[in-house]
């Protein structure tokens, strides 16, 4: 039911004197919020009835004015009533526009609009942990990085959807590319996320057709930096003389044999290790990333490092499964340890990963479905990622063992009858 109030006041604006004249203005009020329509006609305060809001009707051109009063204030009663006749909002705004024939533009809604609706969606999923709170997170960083992008492209704050065009995600990825100067992979991930909420955007009849459905994300399979075995055992094996080197050490080889990222190694507690049906000692965790089930069973050395700290000061105290640092110290103190060793890679928290799955897993005959299951990956796509690590691993190998046998003396063959 509508209950808005409406009021009219006819008036003689004092501030806008001309010749001795003074303009009259025509009031409205709805809920108490004015517009005001200026009639163009100027009177003379002494031919002014200020209790009727009429011209006096003696007056000279009395008989014009009143009735272009009359004929105003009758129309904003009209398009009042039929507000209130139809259950409709008006405001003082529209009346006046309507009046002087001014188009309705409707109020579109913009970008960052679509952004800020869709992430306060995705807020609410994560508290009812439906999505994890690192796939929110995501799409803020997405949101921030497209108002960076117009204010730098367009010099404006936002733009209304029905404004858009290819132009728009193509001169975002030039922007992302050598403005942030973030791998392509990355940026694409960003423009995914964008075309995502262009596509809720058509959903909710905001826009009528997702303008960037031309542009095509691609995806390069990077070069993923592993340890070989003997690297590896250099790592476990070499003399530490710093407490934070080797805890580090053990956390990245602890890594390394269960193929767990940082993030939710990290989470785990005191008591997360279980036993299995089979048996054996498990570790299970929901990844931090994109919320998947991870289970590894724990080979003898994990156990090992397990072991060894479970009196340790800091994860009684915080009630932790292994001492993880923060994630800056953590690959700090791997670049210290690497140099100690004098292995030749830039190691980071994510390459124990990638070892997991190539020299600890695959390299020794563990099924590529048993190590995709055990990564927590969605797809046995991303797992073959590794496999052709392995099998260029394998090659280079072959090469190597073919430039040596082509070193040896050479003996004729002998010819099977």
């Amino acid at each position: 039911m509508n209950n808005q109030k409406l009021a009219i006041k006819v008036r003689l604006n004092q501030q806008k004197a001309r010749d001795g004249k003074l303009p009259v203005y025509i009031r409205i009020y709805v809920d108490g919020v004015k517009a005001e329509i200026s009639s163009r006609h100027f009177v003379e305060a002494v031919n002014w009835d200020a209790k009727k809001s009429r011209v006096k009707a003696l007056s000279k051109d009395a008989a014009y004015i009143n009735g272009y009063i009359d004929r105003t204030v009758n129309f904003i009663n009209q398009e009042f009533l039929k507000a209130h006749s139809t259950a409709n909002r008006i405001t003082a705004v529209i009346i006046k526009n309507r009046f002087l024939g001014k188009e309705e533009l409707p109020a579109y809604k913009s970008i960052l609009e679509a952004f800020d609706y869709h992430n306060l969606k995705m807020l609410e999923k994560v508290t009812a942990k439906q999505i994890v709170k690192k796939t929110y997170e995501r799409y803020v960083i997405t949101r921030n990085k497209v108002e960076n992008f117009m204010k730098k492209q367009y010099k404006v704050n936002d733009k209304p959807l029905p404004e858009l065009r290819l132009a728009f995600i193509t001169e975002f990825e030039h922007y992302l590319l050598t403005v942030e100067l973030i791998q392509s992979n990355t940026a694409h991930k960003y423009i995914k996320n964008l075309k995502k909420i262009m596509n809720m955007a058509v959903g909710l009849d905001w826009i009528p057709s997702n303008p960037f459905n031309q542009f095509k994300c691609s995806y390069t399979n990077p070069e993923r930096e592993i340890l070989n075995q003997e690297e590896l055992y250099l790592i476990m094996k070499k003399k530490l003389h710093s407490d934070r080197l080797i805890e580090v050490r053990d956390v990245f080889v602890f890594c390394c044999y269960t193929g767990f990222a940082y993030a939710d190694v990290y989470e785990f507690t005191h008591d997360a290790v279980m036993k299995g049906l089979d048996g054996n000692f498990w570790l299970a965790t929901a990844r931090q990333k994109t919320g998947t089930k991870e289970s590894v069973p724990l080979l003898p050395i994990p156990l090992e490092i397990i072991e060894k700290y479970q009196d340790h000061e800091y994860c009684k105290k915080y009630n932790k499964l292994l001492p993880v640092n923060s994630n800056q110290r953590y690959n700090s103190y791997l670049k210290e340890i690497v140099e100690i060793c004098g292995i030749k890679k830039k190691l980071t928290s994510h390459i124990a990963r990638h070892t997991f799955a190539t020299t600890v897993t695959l390299a020794n005959g563990v099924p590529i479905e048993t190590v995709s299951s055990m990564l927590g990956h969605r797809n046995i796509r991303t797992t073959q990622i590794y496999a052709k690590v392995v099998e260029k691993k394998v090659s280079e190998d072959m090469n190597a063992l073919k430039d040596k046998l082509s070193q040896l003396p050479q003996k004729s063959l002998t010819k099977i009858s």
